[in-house]
């Protein structure tokens, strides 16, 4: 078997499907490739056939060529697939298994990962603690949206599904367990949503929308939703969000006086990261850190799994493009704020998911609007996914998801 169609990134704001090479159970010299990990042996890993695969808005920032991100990348980093290979040393991981796979890659033997810390395992990227699939300086490994993928540390990383045809018949809530529903859960857990919290998510995006209903089961009272673009909002209201026009209000305590009678909410999730806009609709890298150290009470916290980077090319300013960012760091200080920052360690969370979807409990797919599309189709997913359409798209390489 050779065949095995893939999304790359072309390099100049698109993305081209085209044939790249069957995966093996060892890591190809190709674009993006850290040099230090090209001929590593995986052993321990699976092959999929993948059965759903996510446009993320991760990858989003990259075809807009706001990384460093060579051309020919390989794209992808939610991946949920059938198991048709496995390694030697893979022992628990068996051939049919139908599996989610977190987007951090971790190698489960490192201090880091012993101690739960999978998002920054200090063995799989030669540049840095922490890794992905499919994106740029994170090592090289192979992205996703693909019709084949290979996955390492198999037995430690990837969650099975108990049942099979089960799993088939919710596989729109399940493939959102791989990155964006850890990660909105994650932004709200961290920021210290609890029963009775009231919330303000910043940014209605998938990673936003999945933030804003885990804090619904987190059992906040009220959960607020600021963004640009009403097609986002009306999605936020689709599932009982209160919302907030950005471009139509300057200042966003006011508007959150409005809603809960008190200008400030008791915890804040930042979902945009450091492609924000301002109130005025120019790019202010800051802006969504700033407003919401504002709009938080004393004391409350902030989860912050928008993304930040320490490299950005297209950046306004110089200091952007290192990732200096013009933060009211001491209002955080005197209000003795928490921050919480980083990739999501999704396998902290993503069997606890996994059961409330099962269990009928969440209802993820329907919160971010997942929307199939064909693997063949997806240049023009990132396109519309580009322009702020209020959808999450799903990649079916072999037309396996039942309308």
């Amino acid at each position: 078997m050779t065949y095995n169609r893939a999304v790359a990134y072309t390099g100049n704001g698109g993305v081209t499907v085209k044939e790249i090479d069957f995966p093996e159970l060892v890591l190809r010299d190709g674009p993006g490739v850290n040099p230090q990990n090209v001929g590593r042996k995986c052993e321990h890993g699976v092959i999929l056939k993948v059965v759903s695969t996510n446009i993320c808005g991760s990858d989003q920032h990259m075809v807009r060529g706001r990384t460093t991100a060579p051309e020919g990348l390989v794209l992808g980093h939610e991946i949920t697939g059938e198991v048709i290979e496995t390694g030697r040393d893979v022992e628990f991981v068996k051939k049919g298994d139908l599996v989610s796979v977190p987007f951090n890659i971790a190698c489960g033997r490192c201090r880091n990962c012993i101690e739960g810390k999978t998002h920054i395992c200090l063995h799989v990227n030669p540049d840095r603690p922490g890794s992905a699939y499919g994106y740029v300086d994170m090592g090289g490994w192979v992205g996703g949206q693909a019709e084949y993928v290979m996955v390492p540390y198999a037995d430690f990383q990837v969650l099975k599904f108990p049942d099979k045809d089960e799993a088939m018949e919710k596989i729109l809530d399940l493939t959102m367990l791989s990155d964006i529903f850890p990660t909105g859960f994650h932004g709200a857990y961290t920021a210290g949503v609890k029963m009775g919290s009231t919330v303000y998510v910043a940014g209605a995006g998938p990673v936003g929308l999945a933030a804003a209903h885990s804090a619904q089961l987190l059992g906040a009272s009220v959960v607020i939703v600021g963004d640009l673009i009403e097609e986002r909002l009306a999605q936020a209201r689709s599932f009982g969000c209160e919302t907030i026009n950005i471009s139509k209000h300057d200042d966003i305590s006011e508007q959150i006086e409005q809603i809960l009678g008190v200008p400030e909410v008791d915890a804040a999730v930042d979902c945009v990261g450091f492609e924000a806009h301002g109130h005025n609709h120019q790019e202010a890298p800051a802006a969504v850190l700033n407003d919401i150290m504002d709009a938080t009470k004393a004391g409350g916290g902030l989860g912050i799994p928008g993304l930040y980077v320490t490299e950005d090319p297209g950046a306004s300013d110089e200091d952007a493009r290192r990732g200096s960012l013009k933060l009211d760091f001491g209002l955080g200080w005197a209000k003795a704020q928490s921050f919480a920052t980083g990739q999501t360690p999704v396998m902290q969370y993503h069997h606890g998911l996994m059961m409330s979807i099962l269990k009928g409990k969440a209802d993820i797919a329907k919160a971010v609007n997942a929307t199939v599309i064909r693997l063949e189709d997806a240049p023009r997913g990132y396109e519309e996914f580009d322009s702020g359409v209020a959808k999450k798209f799903v990649l079916d390489p072999h037309n396996l998801i039942r309308s």
